[in-house]
C-alpha cells in the first residue's frame, strides 16, 4: 500500500484514465457527493470516469447519482473508492472490487489500508473537503456542479457545520465550493431544516424509546421495524437519524439502534468530550471517526443494548 499526499493523489489521478468510482453500502451524503463530485471533476479535466450504480442510494440524491452511472459495459482501468474505511462494508454490488481498489480517497481513522494506494485524511471533516482540496490541484476549474455535490457532501458530514470535526479548514473549503457556485442556502434548507411528516413522527416514537444510563450522561434510542412503519417512513425519511438522541443537553454519548431485520441492528454512536466513539463501536466490530462511529450487532434488542453499554462503559473516558 502506497499513502500519498493530496498532490501525489491529484498526480495519480491526472496520469491515469478510465475510472470507475465506488463506495459503501447505506450510502450517505458523504459517500453519493464525493462520488458526484469527483466524477465531474475527472471529466472536467478530460477523463473517462463513471460511478457504480450504488442500488441502496436513496431518491433524495438521484440528481448526484443517475448522470454519472456506469454503462453495464462499461471497462474501467482504475477503481477508486471514496469514503470507505473497510472493503466489509463495501456497497452490496461491488464485492468483486474488494481486492482490486487501486486508489481509496478517505477520511475514517478506522480504515484499513486495503488499496494499493491511498489518500488518507483522517482529520479532515469529510471525504468530500479532500476531494474539493485533490481537484484544485488539478488543471480544471471546479464547476457549479462539482461544487454543489462536495458542499453537499462536506454539509452532510459536518451537520451543517454543527459537528466537532468541523475545522478553519473545512470552513474555507466550503467558501470556495459556495464561490464556485455551490447553492448553500438552499442545500442547507433542504438537508437540514425540511422534514416530512412521516420523519416528525417517527421523531417521536423514538423520543419514547430514550433510555439513559451511565448516571444519565449516556442516552440509547431504538428505531425498530414496527416503529418505522406506524410513522410511514420510507428509506429517504432516515437520513441522519442518529443525532436525535444527541440533541440531549448533558449528554455525552448517544446511541441510536435501529432494526434491520428480525436479529441484526444497525448502531449510530455520538460522543462529546471524553468518550471515543470509534473505540466503542470497534468492540463489536464496527469503526468511524472518534466522535462518530458505527457498526452492526446481531442478536435481540436486549442482547444488543447489554453489548453497546458495555463497549460504552469499558472507553467512556478514551477519547
Amino acid at each position: 500500500m502506497m499513502s500519498l499526499t493530496i498532490n501525489e493523489c491529484a498526480k495519480w489521478l491526472g496520469s491515469r484514465d478510465r475510472f470507475l468510482i465506488i463506495s459503501h453500502s447505506r450510502p450517505d451524503g458523504d459517500a453519493l457527493g464525493s462520488s458526484a463530485g469527483l466524477c465531474q471533476g475527472l471529466r472536467d479535466n478530460g477523463k473517462i470516469a463513471y460511478t457504480l450504480f450504488n442500488p441502496e442510494a436513496t431518491g433524495r440524491y438521484k440528481e448526484y447519482t443517475e448522470p454519472y452511472i456506469a454503462p453495464e459495459d462499461y471497462k474501467a482501468d482504475y477503481i477508486i473508492a471514496v469514503d470507505l474505511a473497510d472493503t466489509g462494508i463495501i456497497q452490496v454490488n461491488a464485492k468483486k472490487y474488494e481486492a482490486a481498489v487501486d486508489l481509496c480517497i478517505d477520511h475514517h481513522m478506522s480504515n484499513k489500508h486495503y488499496a494499493r494506494s491511498e489518500l488518507l485524511l483522517s482529520d479532515r471533516a469529510s471525504c468530500g473537503e479532500i476531494i474539493f482540496y485533490v481537484l484544485r490541484e488539478l488543471e480544471a476549474s471546479i464547476s457549479p456542479f462539482t461544487a454543489k455535490a462536495l458542499y453537499m457532501a462536506l454539509a452532510t458530514d459536518t451537520g451543517c457545520f454543527r459537528y466537532k470535526n468541523t475545522t478553519a479548514v473545512t470552513h474555507r473549503a466550503a467558501a470556495d465550493l459556495i464561490e464556485a457556485g455551490a447553492p448553500s442556502g438552499d442545500l442547507n434548507r433542504d438537508f437540514f431544516m425540511l422534514k416530512t411528516r412521516s420523519r416528525l413522527l417517527l421523531e417521536a416514537l423514538m423520543l419514547q424509546s430514550l433510555e439513559f444510563f451511565m448516571d444519565g450522561e449516556a442516552v440509547m434510542a431504538v428505531v425498530t421495524l414496527d416503529m418505522m412503519n406506524k410513522a410511514g417512513v420510507t428509506e429517504e425519511d432516515m437520513d441522519d437519524i442518529a443525532v436525535i438522541s444527541g440533541q440531549i443537553r448533558g449528554t455525552e454519548t448517544s446511541i441510536t439502534l435501529r432494526q434491520i431485520n428480525d436479529a441484526k441492528w444497525k448502531v449510530s454512536v455520538r460522543t462529546g468530550v471524553y468518550a471515543n466513539a470509534n473505540l466503542i463501536c470497534a468492540e463489536f466490530g464496527g469503526g468511524g471517526h472518534g466522535m462518530a462511529a458505527g457498526g452492526s450487532i446481531e442478536g435481540d434488542i436486549d442482547t444488543a443494548k447489554d453489548i453497546i453499554k458495555a463497549a460504552v462503559k469499558k472507553h467512556w473516558k478514551s477519547q
